[in-house]
């Protein structure tokens, strides 16, 4: 019996299970759908696009851990940036820094830990990746500063999501030898941005009362819409233009029409009077459209 109950876990385990989930909620880990897809498909695209590069799955690792520590150092330090903003908003009020369940010198701490593992990672793949790992850094990073000047937040939030396939193809590359990845991470951009600003759409009230800048602060809500619309839309003509530059393989266009379906999906469910679905859009529709885009397109790149 005495046996059995060593099994079972101490306080000190369930504490440190505690504590992991706790910092797994703060950058919400899960949201991590969004930008992981893009990255693998930037590492297959390297090895097509290359054919002298064999597959290495040390390389498909690292960037794997790239990205994790990459976005937690984002999302740590928004949520600690932001803490005090977050206390007096209802929707973000239980956030983990501003609620104090994490005290902000840990979120801090978190983002600094973070941001170091991610430069040694990066300096593990090659001296480029390690070059411009502090500049990926400075572009997630800022993010987090810009709505306090600027409704062009969306874009910076794009941008910092972005780097992800371009990222992950010079992983394997080491060098910049195609437009085609480079129009991924635009697409990744205008994707991103166009999602943001229906998000944001909850806070238009909150960030007009507290002089802080977003499309749906300064334009309202149905101006928001149309411009998420157009930002979709030019991710929408990218895909198509991508399409055709990788020879418009069967599972490619498969690819493109789910994703451009649930694209303009969620414009069919958020409305500016009616914002009750914008979770399902947020985050339903398009972790969906990010994992099924990816990963029929890296099978019609070995079609």
């Amino acid at each position: 019996m005495h046996f059995y109950l060593n099994l079972l876990p101490n306080n000190r385990t369930l504490s440190s299970m505690s504590n992991i989930k706790k910092y797994l909620s703060m950058v919400k880990f899960s949201h991590s759908i969004f930008a992981m897809p893009f990255a693998i498909l930037g590492f297959f695209l390297g090895i097509k696009l290359n054919p002298e590069i064999v597959f290495d799955y040390t390389i498909l690792i690292y960037i794997v851990l790239a990205m994790v520590f990459a976005r937690n150092a984002a999302m740590g330090f928004n949520r600690y940036l932001d803490r005090n903003i977050d206390k007096i908003n209802p929707r973000t009020a239980q956030r983990e820094v501003a609620a104090g369940v994490i005290s902000s010198k840990k979120a801090l701490a978190f983002v600094i830990i973070n941001s170091l593992l991610f430069i040694g990672v990066s300096g593990l793949i090659n001296m480029l990746t390690l070059f411009l790992s502090p500049v990926a850094l400075l572009v997630i990073l800022g993010y987090s500063y810009t709505k306090r000047f600027t409704p062009l937040c969306h874009l910076v939030l794009g941008a910092g999501l972005a780097l992800a396939p371009i990222g992950a193809y010079i992983s394997v590359t080491a060098e910049f030898n195609s437009i085609i990845p480079i129009i991924f991470s635009f697409i990744v951009l205008f994707w991103t941005a166009g999602f943001d600003i229906i998000y944001a759409l909850q806070d238009e009230s909150f960030d007009k009362t507290n002089k802080l800048h977003s499309i749906p602060s300064l334009l309202g809500k149905n101006r928001a819409l149309f411009i998420s619309k157009i930002l979709h839309l030019l991710a929408a003509v990218l895909v198509l233009i991508n399409g055709y530059l990788l020879g418009g393989q069967f599972w490619y266009w498969m690819a493109s029409g789910i994703f451009i379906g649930l694209l303009f999906s969620q414009h069919r469910i958020v409305k500016p009077n009616d914002l009750s679905k914008v979770n399902m859009a947020f985050f339903t529709m398009n972790g969906v459209a990010s994992i099924i885009f990816a990963t029929l397109v890296i099978i019609s790149l070995y079609q």
